[in-house]
């Protein structure tokens, strides 16, 4: 057999894959298995395109094909060790300065992200596109942190809407916390912390940042 034939043979395999892919996408099961994949996130898709799945699926399907197959790299122990104790002072420092620990949260989620293979930080929407694909039920937690952390009246709110005030910050913190857990402990071997407010801790175990801090006075 010729090398064009066999050439010829691939491009039509390769071309009924894609089809039959499209068409298991569209299908009944395809939406479906978005739905169960992206979670609140289809829910967003759903919203953005004016309540147009077919639109919607079609976004997400594309995000899967670009960001699917992904190589996490896993941390080192050290790693982990290090990046909990700088999360750790995150929140100790949002005690007296709330605005800086927010902007330092959504910095040190992107650092994550992007020490675990994902988009470097630096390109915002595709590391959040990427995580949205992995990380789908904690993913808004960073786009929250990250929208309070850019916004230029952030920690002026004064009750007129003029802005995002303390307790704006401290539920993004503790948003982007699932995620950054998610991050550290690779979605397998550790559950995301969920603040539990009517035991005063998360289901880790430990007590969240704005209890310790109520404590602390």
């Amino acid at each position: 057999m010729s090398t064009g034939v066999i050439i010829a043979l691939i491009v039509v395999a390769v071309v009924v894959a894609a089809v039959l892919v499209a068409m298991w996408v569209r299908g009944p099961r395809g939406a479906h298995s978005l739905k169960q994949r992206f979670g609140p996130e289809y829910d967003r898709a759903v919203a953005r395109h004016g309540g147009d799945t077919k639109a919607a699926e079609q976004e997400l399907t594309a995000l899967v094909e670009r960001h699917g197959n992904l190589q996490r790299r896993p941390l080192e122990p050290a790693e982990r060790e290090r990046y909990e104790a700088r999360w750790t002072a995150v929140q100790e420092r949002f005690v007296d300065s709330p605005r800086e620990a927010v902007v330092e949260a959504d910095r040190l989620v992107a650092e994550l992200a992007g020490a675990r293979g994902y988009p470097d930080g630096a390109q915002y929407e595709e590391q959040l596109a990427a995580l949205s694909v992995h990380h789908a039920h904690h993913v808004n937690g960073y786009r929250t942190v990250h929208g309070v952390a850019h916004s230029r009246t952030a920690g002026t709110a004064t009750g007129d809407g003029s802005g995002p005030g303390t307790e704006d910050m401290r539920t993004a913190l503790i948003e982007a916390r699932a995620l950054f857990e998610d991050l550290l402990g690779s979605g397998r071997d550790r559950a995301p912390a969920v603040r539990d407010t009517s035991r005063g801790t998360d289901r880790s175990g430990r007590q969240p940042f704005a209890v310790r801090r109520h404590q602390a006075h």
